[in-house]
């Protein structure tokens, strides 16, 4: 029910920024858009994750996913570069985190192993604009059911310091799927490079 109410919300709040020629009116349902998209993000991750594959079927494939992860992982490991491996089933639990993301985004391995993404990385609740929820869950599951890489546009996805401040920050984010020797989803690569500086002009 809740997913359905969503859904119409944000049918209705993209019809009314269609017809609404008034600034404030225009900020205001820009605002109750995007809390409607955040929320039906957060719902169909909690159900479902970016996997398109049914719950039980999913259940049966085990594969050789532990394998390929010990393949990959030095290399994951001592990467420069920032990423975050993905359970793509419901909740999207952080499988793990490389130095480099740790770094980029204030977090620590051990605080964010097991938890669910949008748990560690919500949007910043003093930007009622913000989209970074509802933007890579759109991206994961683009990722989920094509089995295909995707790139995101640059994107404003601000994150909590230590003192749990939200501070900006702007990505280019890579998301790519991990399949097993038998073609099933069972990771999903999450590469982001901080382009804040760029965008900001800041150091």
């Amino acid at each position: 029910m809740q997913r359905f109410v969503c859904e119409q919300n944000i049918v209705h709040f993209e019809r009314l920024l269609h017809e609404a020629t008034d600034p404030t009116v225009q900020n205001t349902v820009r605002g109750l858009l995007a809390s409607a998209k955040r929320q039906l993000a957060l719902l169909n991750s909690a159900a479902s994750g970016a996997d398109a594959t049914p719950l039980e079927q999913r259940r049966r494939q085990h594969g050789d996913a532990e394998m390929i992860r010990r393949q990959f992982q030095p290399e994951f490991d001592a990467s420069p570069h920032p990423y975050m491996l993905l359970d793509p089933g419901p909740g999207l639990v952080i499988i793990d985190i490389n130095d480099a993301y740790a770094s980029a985004t204030l977090t620590e391995r051990a605080a964010v192993v097991g938890r669910s993404l949008f748990e560690i990385f919500p949007d910043n609740p003093d930007d009622p604009l913000a989209d970074g929820v509802s933007n890579l869950y759109s991206s994961l599951r683009i990722v989920g059911e094509t089995s295909r890489a995707h790139a995101m546009a640059i994107q404003r996805y601000d994150i909590r310091n230590p003192d749990g401040v939200f501070v900006e920050r702007h990505w280019q984010p890579i998301n790519s799927p991990v399949h097993d020797t038998a073609g099933h989803l069972v990771y999903l690569l999450h590469h982001v490079e901080d382009v804040t500086a760029q965008i900001t002009g800041r150091p």
